[in-house]
């Protein structure tokens, strides 16, 4: 279980989550699944010298990684597009890294508003899908898995 800050841009380093098979007295020793959190370039009060630092492990993990299967971005759909969610779409589009674009905190906004919020953000990052989610309410979630599985899969 992962501990979530209240504070936006607390993670420092590249955090790995590792998802078994079968029930926890039985799973397999193998991991299906290993996630890997890494800090976000956008919104993190931290100090510029700390910051300045992720480019030097980040942009080498994403990019030369080979058994990263998808890279998940997300996007705050609360706040208008960001210019460093830009540049790290662009990034993997130029890595040619499979990528998702989740917009996160979905439950925040009614129906038009978020459609409105949705449109904004696929312009702005030029990308013609982006899967809204909250983690709230959970909404969006079940449409994520079988994203994520589809292209461990392939």
């Amino acid at each position: 279980e992962a501990k979530v800050s209240s504070t936006p841009g607390r993670t420092r380093a590249i955090n790995f989550f590792t998802l078994h098979e079968g029930t926890p007295q039985k799973h397999s020793m193998k991991p299906s699944i290993i996630f890997a959190d890494l800090p976000g370039y956008g919104y993190a009060k931290i100090s510029k010298s700390i910051s300045a630092e992720w480019p030097t492990f980040i942009e080498p993990y994403l990019n030369e990684r080979e058994q990263l299967a998808l890279c998940i971005c997300l996007v705050d759909s609360n706040i208008p597009p960001q210019e460093s969610d830009t540049m790290l779409i662009h990034a993997m589009q130029q890595m040619q890294r499979p990528y998702l674009v989740v917009a996160t905190k979905s439950d925040k906004l009614g129906g038009n508003q978020l459609t409105k919020s949705l449109n904004a953000l696929k312009k702005a990052h030029g990308v013609d899908h982006i899967l809204p989610v909250s983690s709230k309410t959970e909404k969006g979630v079940k449409g994520l898995w079988p994203e994520i599985v589809n292209v461990i899969r392939d």
